[in-house]
C-alpha cells in the first residue's frame, strides 16, 4: 500500500524526522510547566498541527489558561489573551476605527485578535452578540471593520476556556459557534501525586520563569504542510462517514432508549474534523498513515460538543460520551 496522499508527493523519511523532533521538543516544554494532562496536551498538538480551535471545559483552578499559554509561548509568533466578560463588545476583540485628528482620517486599530495565537478566557462570560464576533474571525480567518476586511495572520489558532453553564453568570455558546471549534476537551482534577506535583513546582518558582520558544513560525506551517500529506485510506474515510450517519439515526443501530436522548446528531464538518485530526494524530505519533484507532483515541474531543443531547439526558444523567461510545462499538471497525 502506498502512503502517498492524491495528488501529493509522500512524506520523506527527513521530513517525518523532522517532525517528530518539532513535536518533541514542543511536548518537552509544555511538560516542564504544565503537570498531567496528557490528554489535553494531544489535543492542543493536534490543533497546532491542523490550525483548528480548541475549547477546554473545567472548574476554575485546574491550568487551562496555563495550558494554553504555555503552548502559544513555546512558539515564536506573536500571542494575545482577551479575558471574556459580560460588558466585553465586538470591538474589544476584532478591532474599530479611530478618528485622527492629525491627519483628520479614520484609521483603523486591529483588535487582540489579530495574533497567532489568541486565548479567549472564560469565552462563556461574554455576551451572545461579542461570542458571534468570534465567528467571522474562526471560520473565515479575517474580520470586517468599518466594511473593510482583514486577513488574519497564519497560522491562527483559538484557545478558548470556558467554566461549566451550570456556574452563576455564564451564557450557552450557539451551536453555531460550538461546531467551530475542532475539538473539545473537558479537564479532571489531578491525582494526588500530580497536585504535590504542582505544588512543588509552584514553590520552586517554575511558573514564574519565562517559557523560552523552542520552534518557529516557519517550524509550524511546516508541520501543517506535513500533515496534508498524511494517507488517510478509503476504508478509514468510510468509516468516519458511517459513524457521523449513525449520529443522525441511532435509533437503528444504539437502540431507542439511548438515541432518544440525542436531539442533533454531527454535520459533515464533524467527518471533515475527523478527517483533519486524525491525519494530525498520526504524525504526532510519528506515523504518515491513519490507522482506525488515531479516530478512535479522537471520538470524544470531535464529537462531545457535535453530538447535541435534549434536557432528558440532563435529567437522567446521561453524558454524551457514554453515547459517543454506543455509536462507535456500533460500527464496525475496518
Amino acid at each position: 500500500m502506498s502512503n502517498a496522499v492524491p495528488g501529493r508527493d509522500p512524506i520523506t523519511p527527513e521530513e517525518l524526522e523532522r517532525a517528530k523532533r518539532i513535536i518533541r521538543s514542543v511536548e518537552q516544554s509544555f511538560q516542564s510547566t504544565v503537570v498531567g494532562q496528557h490528554q489535553l496536551l494531544r489535543s492542543l498538538l493536534v490543533a497546532l498541527l491542523t490550525g483548528g480551535h480548541v475549547l477546554m471545559e473545567s472548574v476554575p483552578g485546574l491550568a487551562k489558561t496555563t495550558a494554553a499559554a504555555t503552548l502559544a509561548r513555546s512558539v515564536t509568533a506573536s500571542f494575545h489573551r482577551i479575558q471574556c466578560t459580560p460588558d466585553l463588545l465586538p470591538s474589544d476583540i476584532v478591532g474599530t476605527q479611530i478618528y485622527d485628528q492629525h491627519s483628520g482620517e479614520f484609521r483603523t486599530q486591529l483588535g487582540p485578535v489579530h495574533a497567532n495565537f489568541v486565548l479567549l478566557d472564560e469565552i462563556n462570560r461574554s455576551s451572545a452578540k461579542t461570542q458571534s464576533a468570534m465567528l467571522e474571525a474562526m471560520q473565515e480567518r479575517q474580520t470586517s471593520i468599518g466594511g473593510e476586511t482583514h486577513p488574519l495572520p497564519e497560522p491562527f489558532l483559538v484557545l478558548a476556556t470556558q467554566n461549566p453553564i451550570e456556574q452563576e453568570g455564564t451564557y450557552t455558546l450557539p451551536e453555531a459557534q460550538l461546531d467551530r471549534f475542532l475539538l473539545k476537551e473537558i479537564l479532571t482534577y489531578p491525582s494526588p501525586t500530580e497536585e504535590a506535583e504542582i505544588v512543588r513546582r509552584a514553590e520552586s518558582g517554575v511558573f514564574e520563569q519565562p517559557d523560552e520558544p523552542v520552534a518557529s513560525l516557519d517550524d509550524v506551517r511546516f508541520l501543517q504542510s506535513l500533515v496534508k500529506r498524511v494517507y488517510v485510506d478509503q476504508a478509514i474515510t468510510n468509516y468516519v462517514v458511517q459513524l457521523m450517519y449513525v449520529t443522525r439515526h441511532a435509533e437503528d443501530y444504539i437502540g431507542a432508549q439511548l438515541a432518544s436522548y440525542i436531539e442533533y446528531g454531527a454535520s459533515p464538518r464533524g467527518s471533515l474534523s475527523f478527517a483533519q485530526a486524525a491525519r494530525a494524530l498520526a504524525l504526532v505519533q510519528g506515523r504518515d498513515w491513519v490507522i482506525p484507532e488515531d479516530v478512535k483515541d479522537l471520538r470524544h474531543a470531535v464529537l462531545r460538543h457535535r453530538l447535541i443531547l435534549g434536557y432528558e439526558a440532563e435529567a437522567d444523567g446521561v453524558r454524551s460520551e457514554e453515547i459517543i461510545d454506543a455509536i462507535f462499538a456500533a460500527v464496525r471497525t475496518p
